[in-house]
């Protein structure tokens, strides 16, 4: 009982919130920022940029359906604001790009931006000034982190190659050593594939940021391999995230075990895994790379 009145609490206050910022920013009216445009119209504008975008990323980054998209495009082009053209080596891909016009508007629309800004923080005295903006920065991680995605894919995916590599050229430049795949315990990230195991890639704005992979050997303990997130999503949590999806999926499969081992170079890493829930053991592989063990028990969950 006292949790479901603290999520009423919570998404009443959330809601006031949005009431409250819609209101101050002028998203109600037709003419955002006094322009001649609604603010879908003028958030595009500014999210194609100086060297233009792909369609699909505009999409994809807004959380746009691409119906909706592409109504604000005609509506764009017809006014002389952008061109959208197929890509010469994928003509299913398009790109958009700003006219001269559209630069221009983009401008302005900037400097009201700036206006509108300067508008919200004026009233306050210099303290109400920081308090605002460090609570707003705190809102815009929150909220960054809540749109991030967590998806099982296979491990040869593009997204989860992409991880791979990023992954594996960090602990290059990081360890001591430095780091050659084939010499670790996991060669081969196909070990990681049904029923051996799963991979897990996050992804914010459709781009992926972070991965973990859960090995599920037959009666042993589930271990967990090749966790990484990108350097521009830390801070979000995105660490301790993968670890409870990765917990409750070797829950699932009736494992009361978790395992995985690490470098001294990854402090972060380590003091993420203490803070967890695990604890250090003695070495339970002859992972070369390895100079910590760590494992943490779990109740298992029931399958189906």
């Amino acid at each position: 009982m006292n949790q479901a009145r603290t999520d009423a609490a919570q998404i009443d206050q959330v809601r006031r919130f949005n009431r409250t910022v819609t209101e101050r920013v002028g998203v109600l009216h037709d003419h955002y920022l006094g322009g001649d445009r609604p603010v879908g119209e003028a958030r595009l504008l500014w999210e194609i940029g100086e060297q233009g975008q792909d369609v699909r990323h505009l999409r994809e980054r807004l959380g746009l359906d691409s119906g909706y998209v592409s109504r604000l495009l005609r509506s764009l082009k017809a006014d002389g604001l952008v061109t959208v053209e197929p890509q010469r080596r994928d003509r299913r891909v398009r790109t958009v790009r700003l006219t001269d016009a559209g630069r221009a508007e983009r401008a302005l629309l900037d400097d009201r931006s700036d206006e509108l800004a300067g508008s919200l923080l004026e009233p306050l005295n210099a303290a109400q000034r920081d308090r605002l903006v460090a609570a707003m920065a705190e809102v815009d991680r929150l909220l960054t982190a809540a749109t991030v995605t967590l998806d099982v894919v296979d491990p040869g995916h593009p997204d989860a190659r992409h991880c791979l590599l990023s992954y594996f050229t960090e602990l290059q430049e990081r360890f001591e050593t430095g780091f050659d795949p084939a010499r670790s315990l996991l060669p081969d990230a196909g070990e990681l594939r049904p029923p051996h195991g799963l991979f897990l890639v996050a992804r914010l704005h459709g781009e992926p940021v972070g991965c973990a992979g859960l090995k599920l050997p037959p009666g042993a303990p589930a271990e967990i391999k090749r966790m990484w997130v990108a350097p521009r999503a830390r801070r979000l949590g995105l660490g301790r995230r993968l670890l409870t999806e990765l917990e409750a999926r070797a829950a699932e499969h009736g494992r009361d075990t978790l395992r995985l081992d690490t470098n001294k170079a990854l402090s972060a890493a380590i003091g993420l895994y203490h803070s967890f829930g695990f604890q250090e053991v003695p070495a339970f592989n002859d992972e070369p790379y390895a100079h910590h063990w760590f494992e943490k028990r779990t109740p298992p969950q029931p399958s189906g």
